[in-house]
C-alpha cells in the first residue's frame, strides 16, 4: 500500500546527528503511514557510510552538492511523490505519537495546508525552542515570534497553548505539508539560502487562500543551532537580508514601501546596538544584508494585491515596542 507521507531530513556533514536524531525517528515514525527520507546535500563526512550501514530502512537521495536549505528540499520534494511531507531538522527529537496527530489534523481540515507539532527545547526540555515554540506569526513590521517565544525570551510549557490554532507561519524544524500545495506556490524560495524560508513559504501558501495551523497534540524537541549558531554573524546576515526580502515580495509594493522603510530604522537601531555592545561583524552583517537586499529585490517584481497583515489580529503588533519599551516578555 502506498504510504501518504515522507519525513525528509535534509542532511550536510551531519552524520554525528543523524547518528543521535535518527533513532528517534525511526522509532516513532508508523512504518505503515510514512516512510523515512534522508536528502544528503553533497555531504563529504561519513553521512552516506553510516546510513547504508545503520539505518538501511532509511531512504537515501544524494545529492552532489550542497543546495541549501530551501532548494535541497524543493529538489528532495520534485523527486518524491507523496501526498503529504514533514521537512525534518536533523536536530529534532520526536516523542512517541508525534506523526498521527498532524495527519490527522490535516485530513480533516482540508482547507489546512501545512501544520506544526509544539516545539520544545532539547537543551530545556520544560520550555519552548526558538525555531516555532507552539506557533509562529509575525508583526506588524516582519519581526516573527511565537506562542511562547518574544525574541531571545522562551516560556516554561505549563500547557498554557495546548489547543490547536490557525497561524501565520510554520516551524521549518517540523513542517508538515501538502506537497501538491508546496508545488503550488513555489516551495521554498532558493534565493534565501536558509532563515526566514518557511515563513515566507507559509505567506505565499496563506495567499494562495489556504489555512495553516499548530497541532500541540503533536510534540517533538528541537536542539536548534546546529547548521548556524546564533552567534555566528553569518545568520544575523541571512536573518536580516532574508527578512527584508519576505517583506518586498509579499506585500503589496506601495504598502511594501512604507513598512520597508520603517523597518530599516529599526534595523539601524539593531546596527546601533550591535556597535555599542562591540560586536562589530553582526553590526557588519546587516550593513552587508541590506546592500544585499538592495541588489536581490530587483528579482522580485511580482506583488500581491491583498496585504495579509491587515487580517492577521497579531500581526498589528508591535513586538519591539512590546517587548523592549513595554517590557512584555510573553505572548
Amino acid at each position: 500500500m502506498k504510504k501518504k507521507v515522507a519525513v525528509v531530513i535534509l542532511n550536510w556533514n551531519g552524520a554525528a546527528l543523524l547518528q543521535r536524531f535518527l533513532p528517534s525517528v525511526c522509532a516513532h515514525t508508523p512504518a505503515h503511514l510514512a516512510d523515512i527520507v534522508v536528502a544528503d546535500n553533497g555531504s563529504t563526512d561519513n553521512s552516506v557510510e553510516l546510513l547504508t550501514r545503520e539505518f538501511p530502512q532509511v531512504l537515501l537521495l544524494p545529492f552532489p552538492r550542497n543546495y541549501g536549505f530551501a532548494e535541497g528540499y524543493n529538489r528532495a520534494l520534485d523527486e518524491l511523490d507523496y501526498e503529504y511531507a514533514v521537512l525534518l531538522n536533523s536536530d529534532v527529537e520526536v516523542t512517541a505519537h508525534w506523526l498521527e496527530p498532524l495527519l490527522e489534523f490535516v485530513e480533516s481540515h482540508p482547507d489546512v495546508a501545512a501544520c506544526q507539532p509544539k516545539i520544545r527545547s532539547l537543551r530545556e526540555p520544560e520550555k519552548f525552542e526558538y525555531a516555532g515554540a507552539a506557533g509562529g506569526f509575525i508583526d506588524r513590521y516582519g519581526y516573527p515570534f511565537c506562542r511562547g517565544r518574544l525574541f531571545g525570551t522562551l516560556e516554561t510549557d505549563c500547557g498554557q497553548y495546548d489547543d490547536p490554532l490557525d497561524i501565520f507561519w510554520a516551524s521549518g524544524a517540523a513542517l508538515f505539508v501538502r506537497t501538491a500545495v508546496y508545488r503550488e506556490v513555489g516551495g521554498l524560495d532558493p534565493g534565501f539560502f536558509a532563515h526566514m524560508e518557511e515563513i515566507d513559504l507559509c505567506w505565499r501558501i496563506h495567499l494562495a487562500g489556504y489555512r495553516i495551523a499548530v497541532v500541540p497534540q503533536s510534540r517533538v524537541h528541537h536542539q536548534g543551532g546546529a547548521s548556524l549558531d546564533a552567534a555566528n554573524p553569518q545568520k544575523t546576515y541571512l536573518n536580516f537580508r532574508n527578512n527584508l526580502l519576505m517583506l518586498h515580495k509579499n506585500l503589496p509594493r506601495q504598502e511594501g514601501k512604507k513598512v520597508l522603510f520603517i523597518r530599516r530604522l529599526y534595523d539601524t537601531l539593531a546596527f546601533t546596538r550591535f556597535v555599542a555592545l562591540g560586536q562589530i561583524p553582526h553590526a557588519r552583517a546587516i550593513l552587508k544584508a541590506h546592500n544585499d537586499f538592495r541588489k536581490m529585490r530587483k528579482q522580485y517584481t511580482r506583488h500581491p494585491q491583498e496585504n495579509l497583515l491587515n487580517t492577521f489580529p497579531e500581526a498589528r503588533r508591535n513586538i519591539t515596542m512590546e517587548y523592549f519599551l513595554k517590557g512584555k516578555k510573553k505572548f
